[in-house]
């Protein structure tokens, strides 16, 4: 009656040992392509055939009813020949999935195949008020029996004990159910027989009539609607008269509609220092070290101070600035500061609570109540975020009026912060600097940011000969002095303080007015005095199409700095003479005065270029060639940061042992390289020193007799890989 079958592939080659003799129609030097050896074809290799055997195919077996009789379709039967359990009906039938595979059909003991609609797990109420847990149970409507599968439950701790007449099944020791012997099949008792009810642990809701007066089956017809707009749909007639009675608070709505709480009804504070609003805010602009700012604004007069930061963990520095500084000059402490949660303020939240950072700590040192906004609502510190758009704004507006390099956005933002506390906000009725300071600000000395400007600067070595001013641009306000702040890239020290200066207001760089050449703090023109003299070349431009005039070159003595004084030496003038062009009609038969400067090639060889790459502002013309004169240029502190990190990195990663030097042996030198990287716009993203050693000093026979290139091929790396691979081994 019952038929069991494993996997489904024959069994008939297990018995065939070694190999298949050549066939008389199979040519000797046939190859098999699985085992790769000749005298067969791939079909009758004992290797393949055993491969699939190994293989296998799973198929699902049940006992064959050869006496069919009438059975309620809701019991359930003990199958020991059944390798899966069956269900009959999809009620009860829970995490469904798709069939895959074997998993489509089922054989029975007659060999004749059933059709598999969907596989899911069972929830079995014994009647004992055990659950018993049916995975993988396969629904099949052509049974007209559901079988639980011995084999099954016997994994999962399950045990069973028959007799004559009925049966036992244990879970652990424990006896969870029972059944009786009915028509020669062993049947286990449920709470329920006669209804669909046991097999689902959730007996599911009955259909009742529905209300269509109710409010709330029409908010969720109507896709969560608010409840006034179903009220105003009552009044026009659209809908019938509803029962509002029933309409509860929607969870639902809660869930699709919550929006952030606005900030209404904010307390101002009464006096400077109660409340102090802070942020770091990163503008993604280019600077050679600081990175961030931070700000700090009073909330009564809304007084904003501001310093610049290279890291965040700053901040907290800058704060204790601030902080004696304010309670020194007002009289006043501190009370509350406002800020986001940003780690560098809150230190880092844990379920446990808040674990303090040392920013924190310091505030609750002092004193200081902490302030810090919900996650993801800036606008609880809205003055500070605020702020910062605005002085962004005006930085963008400085830097694009002026032309001036936007290296130079630093300043822009100190002058922006300095405009800012001088002039009226909606916020409070006077300036901030009134309301901090206790009386008016002057805007006398105000000047266009970025104007041109012909500064004085004190120079003991100047002569008379010698031109009074240099040419510089106005970039803003001394911090601690009465004085400018200019930008002046032809001097060695290109930004400068001065109170004596002549400001060009009206000739701001512009489109239009391109009389002068700027240039930028990274990118240096053929006009920039050499690095082995201390002595500037102004060189003033002239349009492109002139008459005759002569453009002088003039040599400015500069300031000597860590006492280093050059003699200023006098070079003759040059005169570029440039004609006019005008059309035929006014050709008077004169002739034209031509420029004598040399021709180049409009397209030279490679080597020629290769020599002229000086001439064409190729590459770092002007980086230091040596150490000398590393340490001699203004960039001295850049140029010793980058030669302390090339040894750093030397250090860490163990490039040389220290030996004593071998009797008759000379050492190799070594030289310092330095290189200025820059970004496609031409600003110096890095300065870069590499220590290297003059290996062309060696001689070969001498000093080495062999030399080595690593070098690998990919065809190498491939053969390796594939032995490990094949041979199992570990590749390090």
């Amino acid at each position: 009656m019952l038929a069991i079958r494993g996997k489904g592939k024959s069994q008939a080659y297990k018995k065939r040992k070694g190999k298949i003799p050549p066939q008389a129609g199979i040519k000797k030097d046939s190859k098999c392509f699985f085992c790769k050896k000749k005298g067969h074809i791939k079909k009758e290799c004992v290797k393949f055939q055993k491969w699939l055997e190994d293989k296998g195919n799973p198929t699902s077996f049940v006992c064959y009813e050869s006496n069919m009789v009438n059975v309620n379709i809701n019991t359930w039967w003990i199958d020991s020949g059944s390798t899966i359990h069956i269900s009959n009906c999809m009620q009860g039938l829970q995490n469904l999935r798709k069939l895959v595979g074997s998993e489509q059909s089922i054989l029975s003991g007659n060999k004749m195949g059933s059709h598999v609609e969907a596989i899911g797990t069972c929830y079995l109420i014994l009647s004992t008020g055990f659950i018993l847990k049916l995975e993988k149970t396969f629904y099949v409507p052509s049974f007209s029996r559901n079988l639980i599968s011995v084999s099954r439950l016997l994994p999962f701790e399950y045990s069973f004990n028959f007799s004559e007449s009925s049966f036992s099944l244990f879970y652990k020791s424990d006896c969870v159910g029972n059944g009786i012997l009915s028509d020669g099949l062993f049947c286990i008792n449920s709470q329920n027989n006669t209804t669909y009810d046991s097999m689902h642990v959730h007996t599911g809701i009955k259909r009742c009539v529905i209300d269509e007066n109710s409010s709330k089956l029409w908010h969720q017809r109507l896709g969560h609607i608010l409840i006034d707009r179903i009220k105003r749909l009552v009044n026009e007639g659209v809908l019938n008269t509803l029962d509002f009675t029933d309409f509860e608070t929607c969870v639902d709505i809660i869930k699709g509609k919550q929006t952030n709480k606005s900030k209404k009804g904010v307390t101002r504070s009464s006096d400077i220092l109660e409340i102090i609003h802070t942020d770091i805010y990163r503008p993604d602009l280019y600077s050679h070290s600081h990175k961030y700012f931070i700000s700090f604004i009073d909330d009564y007069s809304r007084y904003m101070y501001l310093y610049m930061l290279h890291n965040k963990n700053e901040a907290l520095d800058a704060f204790k600035i601030f902080k004696a500084e304010v309670e020194k000059q007002c009289g006043k402490q501190i009370k509350i500061l406002r800020s986001d949660r940003g780690r560098e303020y809150y230190g880092i939240y844990t379920e446990d609570g808040q674990t303090l950072g040392l920013f924190a700590k310091f505030l609750q040192e002092h004193g200081i109540v902490a302030q810090y906004t919900m996650p993801g609502s800036p606008d609880q510190n809205g003055v500070a975020e605020r702020r910062n758009r605005t002085l962004l704004d005006m930085v963008r507006s400085m830097l694009s009026s002026s032309k001036l390099p936007k290296s130079l956005w630093v300043e822009a933002l100190k002058t922006a912060m300095y405009i800012l506390n001088r002039v009226p906000t909606k916020a409070v009725p006077k300036t901030p600097f009134e309301l901090l300071k206790g009386w008016k600000p002057s805007l006398q000395h105000m000047r266009v940011w970025g104007c041109s400007s012909e500064v004085r600067i004190y120079n003991p070595q100047e002569k008379k000969p010698d031109p009074r001013t240099i040419s510089g641009y106005f970039i803003g306000y001394a911090e601690r002095s009465k004085g400018y702040k200019f930008y002046c890239p032809y001097h060695i020290t290109r930004i400068m303080e001065s109170r004596n200066a002549k400001f060009l207001e009206n000739d701001l760089i512009s489109e239009i007015d391109q009389t002068r050449n700027i240039v930028s703090e990274n990118d240096h023109s053929e006009s920039q005095p050499s690095t082995s003299s201390d002595k500037l070349i102004i060189i003033y431009n002239t349009p492109q199409v002139q008459t005759d005039i002569e453009q002088p070159i003039i040599e400015v003595p500069q300031i000597a700095d860590d006492n280093r004084i050059d003699q200023v030496e006098e070079l003759p003038r040059t005169f570029e003479q440039r004609v006019e062009p005008h059309t035929s009609q006014e050709y008077d038969g004169t002739t034209l005065r031509r420029s004598i400067r040399p021709k180049r090639s409009a397209i030279p060889n490679d080597y020629v270029v290769y020599l002229q790459e000086y001439n064409y502002n190729v590459g770092a013309e002007n980086d230091p060639e040596s150490f000398s004169q590393a340490m001699s240029y203004k960039e001295t502190e850049l140029w010793y940061n980058a030669m302390k990190e090339e040894m750093n990195s030397m250090k860490s990663n163990q490039v040389w042992d220290l030996v004593e030097l071998p009797n008759g042996v000379k050492s190799i030198g070594c030289k310092w390289v330095f290189k200025t990287n820059k970004d496609s716009l031409g600003n110096i993203e890095r300065y870069k020193a590499r220590l290297v050693a003059k290996g062309f000093t060696q001689k070969e026979g001498v000093d080495y007799t062999e030399t080595f290139s690593p070098v690998s091929k990919k065809d190498s790396l491939r053969i390796i890989l594939v032995l490990v691979a094949h041979f199992d081994l570990e590749l390090q």
